[in-house]
């Protein structure tokens, strides 16, 4: 991940705006504080204001669905102890303001009994707004791997952006934009699983060499249960790819070339035929859909862009 693509981002979403701003441990914000001065910046300046949490709201763009209860916890009781140190930036909306960056704050300061926070007002349209959150969970590494599937199918579907767009938005390679995405093709059961941390991203790679969903399905589970590593995954997913009604590739012949021949259908996790005769021969190696023949290519060290 490029902190310097990511940093230019977020940086254009805090340029000038503000420093940290505690709320003053003898001072606690209270709910009869004004919630706007009566000199209010214009929409879209980079001054730092207060106003009451009630008037903030989050956003429905936002990629992140999950908020740890640890780490909430954590941010909780720091904001107790030294308030909200970074100004939330929020767009406004018909019901007052909508948040852009900062929502993870704005919950840990309704659990810490803050009744306002520090914000500062941008003009943002909503591909800004899905582009800046991104932006800023990547760059925190807030986000699981379907989080972030679903942020860059979001700005493919909503948007029209090319996954080379998007990866010149966030800063990161097109390649991994591309693997993202195909996450999201997992059925939905296997999705939650990669989300809450059960499968890896590396199973979940694998698992797409299966084109039946419900096989998917059943040999995920089995990966939870049995704790299988990302190469035992790939020998389940080689068998099940292999016609039950196949004979054996080699019944006969020589057991150096059969045992090659199974050495390489583990590794690669697909089906293999290995032809040699006197030092000449072919090697066959089958795949099923695209997404077969991109993780052959990855294992293979053949990039696609």
């Amino acid at each position: 991940m490029s902190k310097t693509g990511l940093g230019r981002g977020l940086g254009a979403l805090l340029a000038g705006g503000a420093g940290r701003t505690p709320a003053p441990a003898s001072t606690p914000a209270t709910a009869s504080a004004p919630a706007v001065p009566e000199a209010a910046p214009a929409p879209g300046s980079q001054a730092v204001r207060r106003v009451p949490l009630s008037q903030i709201h989050p956003s429905p763009l936002q990629p992140r669905k999950d908020f740890g209860p640890e780490s909430l916890a954590e941010l909780t009781a720091s904001i107790q102890e030294q308030g909200i140190v970074q100004p939330l930036i929020v767009r406004t909306s018909k019901d007052g303001f909508e948040l852009i960056a900062g929502e993870r704050r704005w919950r840990a300061a309704q659990q810490a009994g803050l009744s306002e926070a520090p914000i500062v007002v941008r003009e943002a349209t909503d591909r800004e707004v899905v582009e800046l959150a991104l932006i800023e969970n990547l760059q925190r590494e807030n986000l699981n791997p379907i989080e972030e599937a679903h942020g860059y199918a979001q700005l493919s579907a909503q948007f029209q952006m090319t996954q080379d767009d998007i990866a010149r938005r966030v800063g990161k390679s097109r390649a991994v934009v591309a693997n993202a995405l195909r996450l999201l093709r997992l059925p939905e059961p296997v999705r939650e699983l990669v989300r809450h941390g059960q499968l890896s991203v590396g199973h979940a790679k694998v698992l797409l060499g299966l084109p039946d969903p419900v096989r998917v399905e059943k040999l995920a589970r089995r990966i939870v249960a049995e704790a299988l590593n990302d190469r035992q995954t790939e020998h389940w997913v080689a068998r099940i790819n292999q016609p039950a009604t196949a004979a054996p590739s080699r019944p006969s012949g020589d057991p150096h070339v059969a045992d090659l021949e199974n050495r390489l259908r583990e590794r690669l996790g697909t089906q293999i035929q290995l032809k040699y005769r006197a030092g000449k021969g072919a090697l066959e190696i089958r795949f099923f859909s695209d997404d077969e023949l991109n993780r052959l290519l990855e294992l293979l060290g053949i990039s696609v862009d």
